[in-house]
């Protein structure tokens, strides 16, 4: 027996067929595909910084910021990562569950993978130690070639990138 009485059945029905499903077969365009901008490449010696508030598998902000500056890298950009704050979670090799490395949900090692991606690359990754000891988080814990570095080191990275004209982004998450 349906919780639903024949009229919402038929209410139903009449509603999945008011528009023909999928409206669009697999492979459809819906958008045009005409870039803006030419597509820019370093210049040598040009660097990039992105700074990251935010948590990980919580904020698609952080997860893009990491994708774009792996982006960065690859168009030979000096490319750093600094995790700070919240961010510094994203560091952790010790993620996972029911344990370290498993993936509990979809997308749930998303940002470690993509870390891990961008330092194979050649990339630097920075993590603050007091966003790591707000969190309960060990150096131990971090991934393999994350280089740990001191609370005020944030503010002198900026100063530092700021001045060899690199591109500063920075991203949080509210």
């Amino acid at each position: 027996m349906s919780v639903f009485d024949d009229e919402i059945l038929a209410n139903m029905e009449k509603s999945v067929a008011e528009i023909p499903h999928p409206s669009q077969p697999k492979g459809t365009n819906l958008y045009g595909s005409t870039k803006l901008f030419p597509d820019y490449q370093a210049s040598e010696g040009q660097a990039w910084l992105t700074l990251v508030h935010g948590i990980p598998h919580e904020s698609s902000v952080s997860f893009v910021a990491v994708l774009q500056t792996t982006r960065a890298l690859r168009k030979g950009f000096d490319a750093t990562l600094y995790f700070y704050g919240p961010g510094a979670l994203a560091c952790a090799d010790t993620r996972g569950f029911p344990t370290t490395g498993d993936t509990a949900f979809p997308g749930n090692q998303n940002m470690n993978e993509a870390i891990k991606t961008f330092i194979a690359e050649g990339g630097t990754v920075l993590c603050c130690r007091f966003g790591m000891a707000l969190h309960g988080q060990r150096e131990e814990d971090l991934i393999e070639g994350v280089i740990p570095c001191h609370p005020l080191d944030v503010q002198d990275a900026v100063i530092h990138f700021a001045n060899k004209g690199a591109i500063i982004n920075s991203v949080y998450n509210l």
